[in-house]
């Protein structure tokens, strides 16, 4: 992994007041996986570039087509779980069991964090995980999470005539790291791949062999993410409000993420407001949120996979 370098002024100045800090507040967004070589929602790559990803998101693309839906989240769940969890990841994980008021929120889907055994107590998601399903049925409400089952059934293996995806190991950007994706179908950047073509066909399956609930025996199951058109969920958003407004917040950790969409933009509105200050960690020095910083906040530029375990290093030592 190639080393960010970071001030010295910088770290030495974080570091002395990491250490006093109590109440802290992670906001994660897709550049930490992309540290783990996984790309973008939009960067899936492979034979889902002749789709429009955000066309396949939705609750009536479910239900008019959910063996589409579902051959598209069993490949990102099979991607997911190709790459790994990174330091920042495990530095997290690390910092939350020695401080029980630290709680991450997280914009990702992707099951990294909970695979580094980040203590799921203080990890809020924001948009679901692609390792939960739930119900479809009106009269069922059941769901279950941590499914980290691959293929979650038979039906819905990558087709063997399909490359397998391989999350880049030496790119660090969500582009990069798609880029590396769409390399094994020898697919160049912007060139578009038809779906007919003969080396990625995707076969109808009927929905008797798709995922269907075991409490109901009826319902379909769908992938427990937040759809477009959907609201996000009101319990995750509550137990984090609840949290912010239940003391002063030392600190928010702004990782991987531009922070300019709501409602995760406004977190660091409201942890300013509580008292907190505020440290980004993202490739893009023009890409601190909305908010911008104030005098006494940090930036460290680089990869999160090695700059987080750095500049946490005082208070959970190596990972």
């Amino acid at each position: 992994m190639a080393v960010s370098t970071i001030p010295a002024a910088d770290l030495r100045t974080f570091s002395e007041y990491l250490k006093g800090c109590k109440r802290i507040l992670a906001l994660l967004g897709a550049g930490i996986s992309a540290s783990s070589g996984l790309p973008t929602f939009r960067g899936v790559g492979g034979l889902w570039r002749s789709y429009d990803a955000t066309d396949l998101a939705t609750p009536e693309a479910f239900e008019a087509n959910p063996d589409l839906v579902w051959q598209f989240y069993s490949y990102r769940r099979h991607m997911a779980l190709k790459a790994q969890p990174n330091r920042a990841h495990y530095a997290l994980a690390e910092l939350a069991r020695r401080n029980k008021d630290f709680v991450t929120l997280s914009q990702n889907v992707d099951g990294l964090s909970q695979r580094a055994n980040h203590p799921l107590s203080q990890l809020r998601l924001l948009h679901g995980s692609l390792f939960t399903v739930k119900c479809t049925s009106f009269y069922c409400s059941y769901s279950r999470e941590n499914e980290f089952a691959d293929p979650i059934v038979p039906a819905l293996a990558i087709p063997k005539n399909v490359p397998e995806p391989k999350p880049s190991t030496d790119d660090k950007t969500g582009e990069e790291a798609s880029k590396s994706l769409y390399g094994t179908l020898g697919v160049s950047e912007g060139e578009e791949l038809d779906i007919s073509d003969d080396r990625v066909p995707l076969s109808p399956l009927s929905p008797d062999v798709l995922p269907h609930c075991p409490e109901c025996k009826d319902g379909l199951l769908r992938p427990g993410v937040v759809w477009f058109g959907e609201s996000l969920p009101s319990h995750t958003i509550n137990l984090v409000d609840s949290w912010m407004k239940s003391g002063p917040i030392d600190l928010i950790l702004v990782i991987g993420t531009s922070s300019r969409v709501y409602p995760a933009a406004s977190y660091v509105d409201k942890a300013r407001a509580r008292g907190a200050r505020v440290a980004v960690v993202n490739m893009d020095r023009n890409d601190v949120g909305s908010s911008g910083l104030n005098p006494g906040d940090w930036f460290f530029q680089g990869d999160a996979g090695a700059i987080v375990p750095e500049i946490l290093k005082e208070v959970i030592g190596e990972i």
